[in-house]
């Protein structure tokens, strides 16, 4: 899925504005960007460890990562509980971040993520009607589900969205998905609601939480969502083809229809993974491709790898002011992301300059 031109210059970079490529120093400064959101993600995924109802110190945090002792009610804590939320936080904060650039990518269209184009509500349809349908209740049974559910949409969006001479303009792809993901989130509501085992198991899932979930679940997660990961790395260089459009795209040697199966299928494992572990959280996948724009630039090898950094340090920091901003009890992350989301929405819309792509 090369991007160079016939003389072997490599024109991946080139976007609007004219820039041909990074400069030295401009690279140097992302490439110490990146060690600085690699450290932040420590300290976020330490934080998640040691705070929480009952705030644990950091040494003792170790003592039960490498000295574990059954007896120990604090270590318990940190192996039973707390890791798992913490590394499922990871991983699915990089799925919905990673999965954000890759729909705006392909779409287009900078206010585009798996909410807004219908994908979440696809899987989140699957998985209740699983649920309430036939009966499954273990987070593993969901998985199949959740994907199928979540490719369904993306190709039901992606063919609505292209009829008409024009193709599949973000617009198009908006609408459609947005149509889309009304149809079956209403229909998801009329599932939960004719039975009231399913709105028990549904209304705490339908939020989005990382808590209370086991290493078991991380188990089957993890795999999927590194490669849907990987699959959306390696479409990188050839997203940032198909931001100049197709015809110039295909000249400067990038296989259009293949980069679109790829993203497809990373979206499908991403989104429908990440669906299925922790439900649909909201605005992680919108907002962190545009915060990493703004000092990125619209290069996709960059959007990714730092959105699959800053993803979990949004996401897991979430986590831990939902835990401790109630006097007892905690609010969930997916209302969390909500509650922060929705400021950063409103401002970017009311920038005089939106992130471009």
């Amino acid at each position: 899925m090369s991007v160079a031109t016939a003389d072997g210059t490599d024109v991946s970079n080139t976007r609007a504005g004219g820039r041909a490529g990074d400069s030295p120093h401009r690279s140097a400064a992302l490439v110490l960007g990146l060690i600085a959101s690699a450290a932040v993600l420590v300290l976020a995924v330490i934080a998640s460890l040691a705070v929480g109802n009952r705030a644990i110190d950091p040494l003792t945090v170790l003592q039960a990562l490498f000295a574990y002792d059954d007896a120990d009610t604090l270590h318990l804590m940190v192996r039973e509980l707390r890791v798992p939320r913490t590394l499922l936080g990871v991983v699915v904060g990089a799925a919905l971040a990673v999965c954000g650039g890759l729909i705006q990518a392909f779409t287009r269209n900078p206010l585009a993520d798996p909410g807004i184009l219908g994908v979440n509500a696809g899987a989140s349809f699957a998985v209740t009607f699983a649920v309430g349908v036939l009966g499954l209740t273990t987070p593993g049974a969901y998985v199949p589900f959740a994907l199928a559910g979540a490719f369904a949409l993306t190709i039901l969006v992606y063919a609505l969205g292209s009829f008409g001479a024009s193709g599949a303009t973000p617009m198009k792809l908006t609408l459609a998905g947005v149509a889309l993901g009304a149809a079956f989130t209403g229909l998801t509501t009329a599932i939960v609601l004719r039975d009231l085992g399913t709105l028990q198991v549904m209304r705490f899932w339908s939020v989005g939480s990382i808590g209370g979930r086991t290493l078991d679940q991380l188990a089957w997660a993890t795999p999927l969502i590194v490669a849907g990961l990987l699959l959306g790395l390696l479409c990188a260089r050839s997203l940032n083809a198909l931001a100049l459009g197709d015809d110039l795209a295909r000249a400067l040697g990038a296989r259009v229809q293949v980069t679109r199966v790829l993203v497809i299928i990373a979206v499908t494992l991403l989104a429908g993974t990440s669906v299925a572990a922790a439900g649909p959280i909201a605005f992680v996948g919108l907002m962190i491709p545009h915060i990493v724009r703004w000092f990125t630039g619209p290069d996709q090898r960059w959007v990714l790898t730092y959105s699959m950094l800053i993803g979990p340090s949004f996401l897991l920091f979430a986590d831990i002011l939902g835990r401790i901003v109630l006097p007892s009890g905690e609010l969930r992350v997916g209302i969390v992301t909500a509650l922060l989301g929705a400021p950063l929405l409103i401002a970017l819309v009311r920038r005089r300059r939106v992130s471009g792509l």
